[in-house]
């Protein structure tokens, strides 16, 4: 469907590839991105698991890159009409190394424009791949829809370097860690890139430890520094008080029904349903100890529980036994 979609702007200079299979079709986006293009590559969960390795050469490249995972149930082919969630914690660490990406989720029909813009935002003006979660639910799902003009989209700003510049491919901003690319052929702008691990600054292939370790930090840090621009979690219903719902992606329309009724039969309940997974809102942690007790409801076993646990019990060092999960 997103394939079809994109085929009909032509006219916009959207070009379009159907692959013979999931590898082909990551390491031709990467391609583009290497020449200068926006590159997109979507699939459902058994594709996300053959893009694993592409996924991890852009991140090592540090190349802009926006992998949409339409969600359904599994493993393999599993339930291919089916809506499910099953895919976070592949998202999440589903690569080899050190490997971390950027996850957003959409959570409407509508709103899967918004975060699908948002998503290339990210990727253009960060120079690394950003994954963005649908699911079965929101893919075949439909709402009124305004069409936004491009004066109301916040400006994407890419990170690009000049040529009149002096150029090292793994110098980075120093508030941002970002670096910046440079278009193949461009005369003073040569560089090397690969899979190989990268020399700091120079980028350059190294295969000294220390300069491994550091260039892990590095781009874990630089994904980490997302959370500076990310807005703060919004709750809606009752600010803090006896029972919080969370929730993310697809189930939103439910739970917001669901909430939104007992809070107006005089319940304190709150719903806070998340579009940024990771990494997280920085007022996240603040939310969670407002409330007495936490329900976390997705179309999964408990991977968004899981998660919420394993983060802040390896930040604050205190296991939130109060989040409960519900499939």
């Amino acid at each position: 469907m997103i394939l079809h979609e994109l085929a009909k702007y032509k006219n916009l200079g959207v070009k379009t590839l159907q692959a013979e299979d999931e590898i082909a079709a990551i390491c031709s986006a990467i391609g583009a991105s290497f020449t200068g293009s926006l590159a997109i590559t979507t699939t459902s969960g058994p594709g996300f698991a053959l893009k694993a390795e592409g996924l991890g050469l852009a991140i090592m490249t540090e190349l802009p890159l926006v992998v949409v995972d339409v969600q359904r149930g599994g493993p393999s082919t599993g339930l291919p009409t089916k809506t499910e969630q099953s895919d976070l914690m592949q998202a999440l660490y589903g690569r080899n190394g050190e490997s971390p990406a950027i996850i957003l989720a959409c959570s409407t029909p509508a709103n899967c424009f918004d975060w699908a813009y948002m998503a290339s935002k990210i990727t253009l003006e960060h120079n690394t791949p950003v994954i963005l979660l649908s699911d079965g639910y929101l893919g075949n799902g439909a709402e009124p829809w305004k069409i936004k003009s491009t004066m109301d989209m916040p400006e994407i700003k890419a990170s690009v370097a000049k040529t009149n510049e002096e150029y090292q491919p793994y110098a980075r901003n120093k508030e941002t860690l970002v670096r910046k690319l440079a278009l193949p052929g461009t005369k003073g702008l040569e560089h090397r890139i690969g899979g190989l691990e990268k020399e700091d600054v120079t980028g350059n292939v190294s295969y000294e430890p220390n300069n491994h370790e550091k260039m892990v930090k590095i781009r874990s840090e630089k994904i980490n520094r997302i959370s500076n621009i990310i807005p703060k979690q919004k709750i809606f219903g009752e600010q803090n008080g006896d029972l919080l719902v969370i929730g993310w992606g697809g189930t939103y329309g439910s739970l917001y029904s669901a909430v939104n009724n007992l809070f107006n039969s005089g319940e304190k309940i709150g719903l806070c349903h998340f579009n940024y997974i990771y990494p997280l809102p920085k007022n996240t942690k603040e939310i969670l100890d407002k409330y007495k007790k936490i329900v976390v409801c997705e179309l999964n076993s408990g991977q968004f529980v899981n998660y919420l646990r394993m983060h802040f019990q390896g930040t604050i060092f205190k296991q939130y036994n109060k989040i409960q999960g519900l499939p």
